[in-house]
């Protein structure tokens, strides 16, 4: 029981620097209301048998999940106004396990998966930044795509481009520190693998559900960027990223710029995926030309504050790129383009 209410309490620590009060005092506040109320939920919970934490099973999350999907779904009006006022009564969570305890469970069959739709503003700025040392159309392929709608980056706002958008449009309002980019952009085509894709029309409950009940302008993007990915889906393949990038690389595009990225996935891939990815990469990019160039850009934990922003462009050369770092959820960005 120690592993699992350490990683309650790490994911507390987790979500109150990441902006999410409530999710905050959830994380901190379930485990005595699992503890006040003994049953087969709480059992499971309390003896989870693998890694509870952040960094394997995201237990605290799964649980998270499924109280905001009983929100969002309408199945806990009393839970509903406990959140919009942010006051959450140990008697109430109580309740809530013990009322919904065969629906929770169901929620912590699988892991938590996401969609930061915020990272995009990264993405925005690393294709500007190809498209000033090529003039060719991008070729977009991401690992860990989820449901695709990073895929669609090319397509938002940001910054003060979102000046007059329509409210339907997804507009990325980041601290931006540094100079923005403004190349434009053009995109040929956009594919993702993912182990386990998510579809924007029937998987939208789960996205919302994972995305912090209290984060009221991270939820609005969501669900601008999945009505927009429902009225024309991304390809999101399903599959393993390294044998799947292997197969995507293993012919020139001549013509295009084949853009591929990931933002806080690597550190999931099993090292067998990871390794297999690499040597894909390293393949392709010493076979790139100018007319066929190949770009990697990965946004990654590295033990830095926020992650890491990286670029590697191969053309015939190769050529590395620091650009700088970001926000986990994308709130701020510091861009700092660097050769290395």
């Amino acid at each position: 029981m120690s592993a699992v209410i350490d990683a309650f309490e790490r994911q507390s620590r987790a979500c109150e620097a990441l902006g999410s009060a409530l999710t905050a005092a959830l994380c901190r506040d379930l485990p005595g209301a699992l503890q006040a109320s003994p049953g087969p939920l709480a059992a499971r919970v309390l003896g989870w048998p693998g890694d509870p934490s952040g960094n394997a099973d995201s237990l605290p999350l799964r649980l998270c999940g499924a109280l905001h999907a009983l929100v969002l779904t309408g199945a806990a009006p009393d839970l509903a106004r406990a959140y919009a006022a942010a006051d959450l009564p140990q008697d109430l969570l109580i309740r809530m396990l013990r009322d919904h305890a065969d629906t929770i469970m169901g929620w912590l069959d699988s892991p938590p998966q996401t969609n930061e739709v915020a990272r995009s503003a990264v993405l925005i700025g690393a294709a500007r930044h190809l498209a000033g040392l090529s003039p060719l159309p991008l070729r977009l392929l991401e690992l860990g795509a989820s449901a695709g709608l990073n895929l669609n980056f090319d397509r938002y706002h940001l910054g003060a481009d979102g000046a007059g958008a329509a409210d339907k449009d997804v507009v990325l309002t980041p601290d931006w520190q540094g100079p923005m980019p403004k190349a434009a952009i053009t995109v040929a085509s956009r594919r993702g693998v993912d182990l386990n894709p998510l579809d924007p029309g029937r998987d939208g409950l789960r996205l919302m559900a994972y995305c912090w009940a209290d984060q009221q302008a991270r939820l609005a993007r969501l669900r601008a960027a999945l009505d927009m990915a429902r009225a024309d889906p991304p390809q999101v393949d399903r599959g393993d990223a390294g044998a799947w990038l292997t197969a995507q690389l293993s012919e020139p595009a001549r013509g295009l710029l084949t853009m591929i990225f990931h933002t806080v996935a690597a550190q999931y891939f099993p090292p067998a995926t990871a390794a297999a990815c690499t040597a894909a990469l390293t393949r392709a990019g010493d076979a790139a030309t100018p007319d066929a160039p190949i770009a990697h850009v990965a946004m990654e934990a590295d033990g830095g504050d926020g992650a890491g922003l990286h670029l590697t462009l191969w053309d015939g050369v190769r050529r590395d790129w620091s650009l700088g770092r970001a926000d986990f959820h994308g709130r701020w960005i510091r861009w700092q383009p660097r050769q290395l």
